[in-house]
């Protein structure tokens, strides 16, 4: 889940990278999602930075968390998790 808030946006850069790698390990393993912080509660810890979220689920249960828009970073964390 790329987790953003309103006056930043979305990490666009990302999305091409998830795509690539949903494409090379199947889409029925790797799905993506945004968040906006300021419209979900539960998101709340990560108002107010300046740099992208992204938060990692397996069966329901959060399992990683990457700050900031590290390719290589969260291409293996992607990988590690699937």
């Amino acid at each position: 889940v790329d987790v953003f808030q309103a006056w930043c946006g979305p990490c666009k850069p990302v999305v091409n990278l998830f795509q690539k790698i949903r494409s090379e390990v199947g889409s029925n393993l790797l799905h993506f999602a945004v968040a906006e912080v300021d419209s979900i509660d539960a998101l709340e810890k990560y108002r107010g930075q300046c740099e992208p979220v992204f938060l990692f689920y397996t069966g329901g249960e959060l399992v990683a968390v990457v700050r900031g828009a590290d390719a290589p970073l969260l291409r293996k964390t992607i990988l590690k998790h699937l």
